[in-house]
């Protein structure tokens, strides 16, 4: 196996490195923690380790101080958690002037593909001279597996598929400078093309035939090695099916009770916790996201009803059946992402009075915001419902501001209290601070 590791090591020093486009998150290394990336499986993580790296080399370090493992490499299949030393040793037997005189710097993409690495990564920062860079696609990675196994000498990144500023950046158009007209012309036209094509950088640019191809794949790789592989799942096939309902649901409210009875009405004999656990492991592999009422009391937030988001509004339409979705459901899942990225502090709100407000959300510096998503506010009695709803939830958080995004509108309203921002997806888009 060491021959093998050392093969795969070189292979990488020779090879070039694809970098793509440059993403907007700007990761802080700490010193004597690892930094950990983590999102949705072909989500950009492997090219964003990648730009680092080209960081590193711009600034002067040999490439030969780069270690870069991929554990979803096949020649890897076989290694085990005791075998994960075999890299240092490899890496070391090849370059022995390095040991303890030079910082190498350690590329782990993946790595929660081998059961128990954070004991390897945990005595690697402990007893080596080095730097310490992993990917991953469990949320898992976040919380309990660092926080017990690496004793706090960790600090986890989320990334997310291009945002539409950085797919604004992929298309080489400008959306920090003010907007001419025409300016403003190119970037709705681009949000069209966002619209349809979704942030996953490997299908922008594709027609929709190979599109569509290229998200049932993603959807199927999630599925089999997120979900049914890593949790040993004794029932895939409901699985499967669990996840086309929830997907043909997009922005819409469940119960695990109502999920639970659809199971059944398939012939799964799947109990409520198994369903529980699905959602749970959906949203430790990035790729949906569950959203609870608002509520002081955790107890009602959780049995009151919750609702489902997709990582990517265009991945919904490549695998829905498109009875149940439409351009509404896209476009509120749309903005959910776009706020998700910032924050993962989102619930929906309901009034005093019963109206619903689609999202309130806890930014990083400790305000809130309110942000209801309405296709068309051109008919009387939706306008009157949508900034109805959000003039009464302003008043009971005691915020002066809301925000009604739609598909093409822009106005200011003035309400009891405070003011109501109407405007286009694509500038709330833009508006959004960067995560």
């Amino acid at each position: 196996m060491i021959e093998v590791i050392k093969s795969i090591l070189l292979d990488f020093q020779e090879s070039r490195l694809k970098t793509g486009v440059p993403r907007n998150l700007q990761v802080k290394v700490v010193s004597g923690k690892a930094t950990v990336c983590i999102g949705v499986r072909r989500g950009g993580k492997s090219t964003y380790m990648f730009q680092i790296i080209a960081r590193l080399l711009a600034d002067g370090v040999s490439r030969e101080n780069i270690l870069y493992v991929n554990f979803f490499d096949d020649r890897l299949h076989n290694l085990k958690q005791e075998g994960l030393g075999l890299i240092t040793e490899a890496y070391y037997s090849l370059y022995p002037a390095k040991k303890n005189t030079e910082m190498v710097y350690c590329f782990f993409d993946e790595i929660q593909a081998v059961e128990g690495w954070e004991p390897f990564v945990d005595r690697l920062m402990r007893t080596e001279n080095c730097e310490i860079y992993l990917s991953g696609s469990s949320a898992r990675m976040l919380s309990k597996e660092i926080a017990t196994q690496m004793r706090g000498r960790a600090l986890a990144w989320e990334l997310f598929p291009f945002s539409f500023r950085e797919f604004l950046d992929y298309k080489d158009i400008d959306s920090t400078s003010s907007l001419s007209t025409k300016k403003r012309l190119t970037i709705q036209n681009a949000f069209n093309e966002y619209w349809e094509t979704g942030g996953f950088p490997e299908v922008v640019g594709l027609d929709q035939q190979l599109r569509i191809k290229i998200h049932q794949e993603y959807f199927h790789a999630v599925l089999f090695r997120d979900l049914i592989e890593r949790h040993d799942v004794s029932h895939p096939r409901a699985v499967m099916d669990l996840a086309h309902r929830l997907i043909n649901n997009a922005a819409s409210q469940y119960s695990v009770n109502r999920l639970t009875g659809y199971l059944k009405s398939l012939d799964h004999k799947v109990p409520k916790s198994a369903v529980s656990d699905y959602l749970e492991w959906f949203e430790d592999a990035y790729f949906l996201f569950t959203v609870r009422l608002f509520d002081a009391s955790i107890t009602r937030s959780k049995n009151n009803p919750k609702k489902i988001y997709c990582v990517d509004h265009a991945m919904v339409t490549s695998i829905a059946s498109g009875i149940l979705i439409n351009s509404g459901h896209l476009m509120e899942n749309l903005i959910f992402m776009g706020l998700r990225r910032v924050s993962p502090s989102i619930y929906y709100y309901k009034t005093e009075r019963g109206r619903e407000v689609d999202f309130i959300v806890q930014l990083p510096a400790r305000s809130r915001m309110l942000v209801q998503s309405c296709e068309s506010i051109i008919d009387p009695r939706t306008r009157k419902r949508e900034v109805t709803a959000l003039s009464q939830a302003m008043n009971e958080c005691g915020l002066i501001s809301g925000i009604i995004v739609t598909r093409n509108e822009e106005e200011e309203i003035e309400v009891d209290g405070g003011k109501i921002k109407v405007m286009p997806v694509w500038r709330f888009l833009l508006n959004l601070p960067e995560p």
